[in-house]
Formats: C-alpha cells, structure tokens, sequence
C-alpha cells in the first residue's frame, strides 16, 4: 500500500529493463526512482538538491565505473544514513558479507520477485523499526531440500510437514497457505524430491513478479502471431514441465483470465495455447503457494471459486514464526550451524539470554528474517558465541530484554529458572530437551531417541504426554 508521501529512490544500473521494472514496482507503493547509469554519476548525484531528497538507494552490482563494495563504502561514507540494497546474480555467502561490512542494508539476488524488492524497501525506510539488523536478506544456503531440512517441533509446523509428506507421494494438486519467510518454497522443493517426479522437471513461476498481460503467455505459452509482438511461438510454463511438477507462487496475485484458464486445466489436463488451433494433454502435478487466505479473497471476488475448488485436494498451512516461538533456538543453531561454514564466516555459538530476545520478538518477516538478522550479527560478531549485545536494534524495539538464565547455564539452549527465578517444573525442561533434540538432528527421530538414550516408541510416547506434537 502507497504511502501518502513519495519517497525517493535512486537506482544504480545500466540495464534499461531492469529499470523500467523496478521503477514500475517501487511506485506501487509511492516511490518516485531516479536512475543513475554508473558510479560517478550516483556520487555526483548525491550532492544535488535531488540527491538530499533521497530515501534509499539500490544498486546493481555490475554498475559501470566501480566495484559494488567499495561504491557501497563510498556512498556510506557520504551518506551514513541512507540505506543500500545491493542486487546482484551471484548466491555467494562471501559477497553477502562483503556487501553488509561495507555498509549494505539488504541483498538480493535476482531474479528478485516484487513483494521481496518491495518488502526490503519498506524495511529499510522504517526508521522507528531500526532497520539495520532485521532486513530479510534473500541470501540462500546451498544444502539438501528435504524434509529433515525442515526444523521445528511445534504441533502445527508438524502436522503441516505430516500432510505435505503424505501429499508428496501423491499426484494432488497441492495448496499451501502461509505468511511471507515462512519457508513455502523449501517445503515444495522438499515435496518435490520425496515425490515420484523427483527426478523430473520443477518449474516454479512466481505470479506476483509477471504483468497481468503476460501471465497467460508464460503459463499456457502462445502461438506466432498470436498477438501484436508475438513475434516467435513461445512454451509456456506447463509444457515445460510436463511429466514434472509446476509451483505457481503468490497464486494470490494470478489475475481473474489466467484464474479461469488454470481452473480449466486443472478439472481436464489438457491446454491450449493462445492463438493454437487445438489443445493437448498434459502430464503436470501443480504446487500453488499463498501468502493471502483464498477463502476471504473468494468472498470479496478476488478469486476464482471454481479455481479454488480444484485446488482443493490437499491443503497445508504453515504457521508463522511467532505461532511457534518454542522452534526459535533450534532453528537458530541450525542457522548458525550453516552460516558458519560460509566463506568468510566461522561457526558461532548462541547464548540463552539472545535466545530469549529472538524468542520475545513476533518476526513479522518469519523463518526467512530470523535467518537474516542471524547472518547479519554473525558478520560482525567478534566473540565465540552472539549474545543479547549482537542484537542492539532488536533490542530497542523490544525493550528490556527477558532475563537470560543464571550463570552456568548460559548457552545450554533450555532454561533451567523461570522468570520469578525459580526453577522450572521437570515436565517443562524435557519438553524443550526433547525439542532441543529433534531440532539439532533435523527431525530424524531415530537419532533423536538413540542421543537421547530412549527407544522410539517412548519418544513418541514422551512427545504425546507432553503435547510437543499431535502427528504420530
């Protein structure tokens, strides 16, 4: 939603595409976007009366002129203030860290799709939020996408992964609802290698990122001549992967034409692309992914019902991060685990006091801002392990921070003393051994009761009695 003052942005890049999209993006939400085609220029254009007016800056990181980083130190030296977010190809760890010392608010990687551009700008200009620690980095860890992957112990997050491992082994067509960062894309991709497809093509189309006009085109593909500019015959999306599975994220955003044309494939599985004379059958399981409630945008016309419905078949919900606040210290070690043996990073342990304040925050920005406000206090922490103190801005937003456990148990990862500073009761602190576990071993519950020294059938006993998960 537009705010009601324009703000100002400057974008440093010579792709005159790649411009027109993201000036077209940020005015959706009321950003005017001034382009500068190299380094020299955006210095130059700092000074200006233009230049003051700025409110963020994105640059490609093959600007003419300069290397990204040292532009990045350069712009920060003259403007502390302004925030920067860097856009590059490259997935490497080490340019994230390079890109954040030099003074980088945020980094993404294309193709970056609209809601992340416009979730970073909106973060990075939220001043009374303190955005230098919680930008939801698009950075990815290279690592095996399976459902031992997927960390957590809560009962929702289980019954969710329950369903989705049972509508792997299916050919349903699968909906699965949940906020932005929650982890919609690692949960297809993990559907996806247990399926009997795993072996075939995955294509994913993020529908939020094409324009309305051209949505039908990319998924269904067109004919030569089709329309004015069809100038060659194109192959949509789903032939592309026929024998194989076809994820449209933010199906939310598919407008009605392409809703109805989906619809229609889905009840018969056969296409016709435009301006083609015939259809033919097709052989695609589809994964749709939402961030939005279709129920509600059904009753407010903004969804086709008869798309709904043939989505129907299996729905998972993945809950958000604060719906689950008991997975944080896993899910953070598990992290750090995996940032530590990222190039220029090493392996960091975490203590129960910032454990408390992750825990205290409602991370609106879920699994996927955890994990960058992770990455972003790694890259500057000097100790062997992050404390409340690696996480200031967060803890300005919260206030006093939850008192950490008493001396000789910082770091164990499960608090011993409740806040009155009494003990806690022996039912509780299994209960978080038992999560702690599961967590540390990715779910892989014959580990899990061989570390803790119980049989399997007791786990799953404890983990009933204790209402740690509701999936047998």
């Amino acid at each position: 939603m537009a705010e009601p003052t324009d703000r100002l942005l400057m974008l440093i890049d010579d792709e005159p595409a790649q411009c027109r999209l993201i000036s077209a993006l940020a005015a959706r939400e009321g950003w005017r976007t001034i382009i500068a085609r190299d380094s020299e220029t955006a210095i130059a254009t700092l000074g200006t009366r233009q230049g003051m007016q700025l409110d963020a800056i994105i640059l490609d990181q093959w600007v003419p002129g300069d290397e990204a980083c040292a532009l990045i130190a350069e712009l920060k030296a003259r403007r502390p203030a302004l925030p920067i977010l860097m856009i590059t190809t490259s997935a490497s760890p080490l340019l994230a860290v390079e890109a954040m010392r030099a003074g980088a608010s945020d980094y993404l990687i294309k193709p970056v799709a609209p809601d992340r551009l416009l979730q970073a700008l909106r973060t990075a200009t939220r001043r009374e939020e303190s955005p230098d620690e919680l930008q939801p980095l698009t950075e990815k860890f290279s690592g095996t996408l399976d459902f031992d992957s997927m960390i957590g112990a809560a009962p929702g997050f289980r019954a969710a992964l329950a369903v989705a491992a049972k509508a792997a082994r299916t050919q349903n067509t699968v909906l699965i609802e949940g906020e932005s960062g929650t982890g919609k894309e690692m949960l297809v991709r993990a559907m996806h290698a247990a399926s009997p497809r795993a072996k075939a093509p995955l294509r994913i189309v993020n529908a939020g990122g094409i324009p309305a006009n051209q949505i039908e085109s990319v998924l269904f593909g067109h004919e030569k001549g089709a329309f004015p500019g069809a100038f060659e015959r194109h192959v949509g999306a789903l032939q592309h992967a026929d024998g194989g599975t076809l994820v449209i994220d933010e199906i939310d955003r598919l407008c009605l034409a392409a809703q109805a044309r989906l619809a229609q494939f889905l009840q018969r599985g056969d296409i016709q692309p435009i301006g083609a004379r015939h259809s033919f059958r097709l052989d695609v399981r589809v994964i749709v992914c939402s961030n939005a409630d279709l129920d509600d945008l059904v009753d407010v016309q903004l969804f086709d019902p008869a798309l709904l419905e043939a989505l129907s078949g299996v729905h998972v919900h993945l809950p958000a991060l604060r719906e689950r606040a008991g997975d944080i210290p896993a899910l953070a070690r598990h992290f750090l685990t995996r940032i530590g043996e990222q190039p220029g990073l090493r392996p960091l342990g975490i203590t129960d006091g910032a454990l408390s304040l992750l825990a205290a925050y409602d991370w609106p920005g879920n699994v996927r801002q955890l994990q960058a406000t992770l990455f972003r206090a790694a890259v500057f922490c000097d100790g062997e392990a992050l404390t409340a103190q690696d996480f200031p801005n967060l803890s300005n937003m919260i206030g006093e921070a939850p008192r950490a456990a008493p001396s000789g148990t910082e770091g164990a990862g499960v608090m011993l003393y409740s806040p009155d500073g009494n003990l806690r009761p022996l039912e509780e602190i299994e209960a978080d051994v038992i999560r702690l576990a599961i967590g540390h071993y990715r779910g892989r519950m014959t580990e899990v009761a061989r570390r803790l020294g119980i049989g399997r059938s007791t786990l799953y006993r404890k983990l009933s009695e204790l209402g740690i998960d509701n999936v047998a």
